[in-house]
């Protein structure tokens, strides 16, 4: 049976890689994005800025009146804004908290009432490596990504009943838009994967598939590493 996903940030990268994957599946895609770009294949497609809560409600809003109850959000995008702590503006700290925490915050919110007025559901929040291994220069969004573990774990436990699962997919070195601007840091990094090889948006968007996927129903508030092993042990 074909379900109604939702994913955000669904312009590039992670997340037109996962919307692509749920397309492949079979499933009715909506991708939210400030560009409103998503992948061709996809239901719908809608302009949105999710540090905008008003903004992320109607979307969500339109999306189940046009499809019905949401079956799987996954809550991908964000921003990175990097530097050192010392010399980090305000600006800075307050985009990438606004966009990867704020804005999951303000879409899952949108998204999990039809959830649970359903009794099913999987929501999986992009979060990262980063809050578990420390990467100079991304304390905003370090602490953003470890912001959506306690989201999600606070979450899990609040709508396990109702069968919804909520789970967190922490990307470690993906190939990627955002990643393309770290320079010689992203070659540093790359050495350091114990697999020998940077991750493709793919890898993500599988893991994603398969927390949404029967297989999963019995995973909840769980924390999987995608990175090749670069956080082994953490």
């Amino acid at each position: 049976m074909s379900r109604h996903v939702i994913v955000t940030g669904a312009s590039r990268g992670i997340g037109a890689a996962i919307a692509e994957h749920f397309i492949e599946l079979g499933d009715r895609v909506v991708g939210l994005s400030r560009s409103g770009d998503a992948p061709s294949g996809c239901a719908k497609s809608f302009r949105v800025d999710v540090t905008h809560s008003e903004e992320v409600t109607e979307a969500v809003k339109a999306a189940i009146a046009e499809f019905g109850p949401i079956d799987v959000a996954v809550l991908n995008a964000g921003v990175t804004r990097d530097g050192l702590a010392m010399r980090m503006s305000d600006e800075q700290w307050r985009e990438v908290l606004s966009t990867d925490l704020d804005g999951a915050f303000y879409t899952v919110r949108a998204a999990m009432a039809s959830m649970v007025r359903a009794r099913q559901g999987s929501i999986i929040f992009i979060g990262s490596i980063s809050p578990f291994v420390g990467v100079p220069g991304q304390a905003n969004y370090a602490a953003a990504k470890a912001g959506l573990v306690g989201l999600a774990r606070s979450l899990a436990k609040e709508v396990a009943a109702r069968g919804v699962t909520v789970n967190v997919v922490a990307p470690g070195l993906v190939d990627t838009d955002m990643t393309s601007d770290l320079g010689a840091a992203k070659d540093q990094m790359a050495a350091m994967i114990p697999m020998g090889r940077v991750g493709q948006p793919s890898d993500i968007a599988g893991v994603v598939g398969f927390l949404a996927s029967n297989h999963a129903r019995y995973i909840t508030g769980a924390v999987l590493c995608v990175d090749g092993g670069l956080a082994l042990g953490q």
